[in-house]
């Protein structure tokens, strides 16, 4: 028999982490966007993450795909350069997910402190093997 409350069902499933933003690659790259509302340069953004021109490309091209950056070609000069940044839809996406991974922070923490405060019961009815 389950003691869960009613309305707890589902707690701790976090459905709004979103599998597209939710990718260490994808996380650098999206908080590196967030922090510019005016963009980055290819270049600059793969220092940033620490990444390869074909590693960051392809992480570019998922979030592209997705609706959550856009990126623009264009010179310096002669020198081809591509801007990438977060589109509208994509920046609320992407808040809305660190909305949720402050939940799942506080959830943690949250249950760190009530380890510490009580003493650990194995359930009624549970006899180890």
């Amino acid at each position: 028999m389950s003691d869960k409350k009613s309305g707890d069902e589902g707690r701790y499933a976090y459905e709004g982490l979103d599998r597209v933003l939710h990718e260490k690659a994808r996380l650098g790259i999206l908080t590196s966007l967030a922090a510019r509302a005016d963009g980055l340069l290819f270049t600059d953004l793969k220092a940033l993450c620490n990444l390869t021109d074909g590693n960051l490309s392809r992480h570019l091209t998922v979030l592209q795909e997705a609706g959550i950056v856009e990126i623009k070609k264009g010179f310096r000069g002669r020198r081809p350069q591509t801007l990438c940044r977060l589109t509208e839809s994509g920046r609320r996406r992407y808040l809305g997910y660190i909305g949720v991974l402050e939940s799942v922070l506080a959830d943690a923490l949250d249950a760190a402190k009530a380890t510490r405060r009580t003493k650990r019961v194995l359930p009624e009815g549970f006899s180890p093997a």
